[in-house]
């Protein structure tokens, strides 16, 4: 997102008359929050957690989503580390899924036990969630991103919607995705909202309604499409009018740490001015799922030995020795940085069968997602 916003205010500095003084204008109505546990850089490259929000706060019963009555509190609904390589225009994604288990950090242990999962550590806002993800697996923070369900459909209709393919009808009763067509079509802000909340997928074929089995995991994929899709909707954006829309729409549901000023935005937005959506890369946080763990349910489990491997290959010597590592399916602490663990499959099951969802691979779009497309 803050990539995509960094594009956008580029374009309308080289555009607009007066430039930099309407985008220092339209940046301080961004909301911004202090997030004491962030660590600076060690080098030239940096992480920023990229958050959204699953709060209802500002949201109308007329979206679909719920209310702030109806849904209390917030977690964090989409969770990525983008990895950030100014000089070699290089952007790495990491997703961690919402379910996975964490090792809680500071007043959340008192809050909701020593593990649970990683979205409830962002229920009283971002800096504990920070904490969480530096402590757990060691990936320093340095910057932090929220976008709540407002921003992101107000953020999609300001650009004038975004285009996917879709390759088979799909719906999702949960999310509101309803696509009776295929091929390559044009998204405004709920349809896409739908599509990125989708966890319940479905797509027909023959005929036939087929439910994909993978859940959250699944959402990152389309979620992953979805921000390719939205890198495509900004560079086709031209228009004055519109980037002055876009921008006007951000302070509405985007909020960015205190520590990012507009310049840091600014040359963020020249360096990566010719960034394409196949020049960022997408991983998923190795996990494994074993089935029902009391009391928390279906949950899902790092598995230290792929977690290892990936970490190491996107962060390098940024990455710190955790000081509250995740647990393992055993409920005992592991460390992503240290010994690696047995195979999923030897590991101590706490409520059934190991399944392993690990992979060091970029993440791969199933045939039956929607992908971003061009317009005819």
């Amino acid at each position: 997102m803050l990539t995509v916003l960094g594009v956008l205010l580029a374009l309308l500095v080289l555009v607009a008359g007066a430039g930099y003084g309407y985008a220092q204008y339209r940046y301080d109505q961004i909301p911004k929050v202090a997030v004491p546990a962030e660590r600076p850089p060690s080098g030239p490259a940096f992480n920023m957690l990229v958050i959204g929000s699953d709060t209802r706060a500002g949201a109308k019963a007329s979206t679909g989503v719920g209310t702030s009555t109806t849904v209390t509190g917030q977690r964090s609904d989409v969770l990525m580390v983008w990895h950030v390589v100014p000089a070699s225009h290089q952007i790495t994604i990491l997703s961690i899924p919402r379910d996975t288990m964490a090792q809680m950090v500071g007043s959340n242990v008192g809050r909701f036990g020593r593990f649970n999962r990683i979205n409830a550590a962002y229920n009283t806002g971002p800096n504990l969630l920070v904490q969480t993800v530096q402590d757990d697996l060691g990936i320093p923070i340095s910057h932090v991103v929220e976008v709540d369900f407002a921003g992101f459909k107000g953020t999609v209709d300001a650009l004038g919607g975004v285009y996917m393919d879709f390759r088979d009808p799909a719906k999702d009763a949960w999310s509101g995705l309803n696509m009776t067509r295929t091929g390559c079509q044009l998204l405004n802000g709920t349809a896409a909202l739908a599509v990125a909340r989708s966890r319940h997928y479905q797509y027909e074929q023959n005929g036939q309604w087929v439910a994909t089995p993978i859940s959250d995991l699944g959402r990152i994929k389309r979620q992953d499409s979805f921000l390719r899709s939205l890198v495509d909707a900004a560079k086709r954006t031209r228009d004055p009018l519109r980037l002055n829309a876009f921008l006007g729409s951000l302070h509405q549901g985007v909020t960015v740490d205190t520590g990012f000023s507009l310049g840091d935005l600014l040359r963020l937005a020249f360096d990566f001015r010719s960034v394409t959506p196949n020049s960022i890369t997408a991983y998923t946080l190795p996990i494994v799922t074993v089935g029902a763990v009391t009391p928390w349910g279906d949950v899902l489990f790092v598995t230290a030995s792929h977690a290892h491997a990936l970490l190491a290959k996107i962060f390098g010597a940024e990455l710190v020795r955790p000081s509250t590592p995740p647990p393992g399916p055993s409920l005992q602490p592991v460390t992503v940085l240290g010994a690696p663990l047995p195979p999923p499959s030897a590991q101590s099951a706490a409520g059934g069968a190991g399944v392993s969802t690990s992979s060091t691979a970029p993440n791969a779009t199933p045939p039956y997602d929607p992908t971003p497309c061009s317009p005819g």
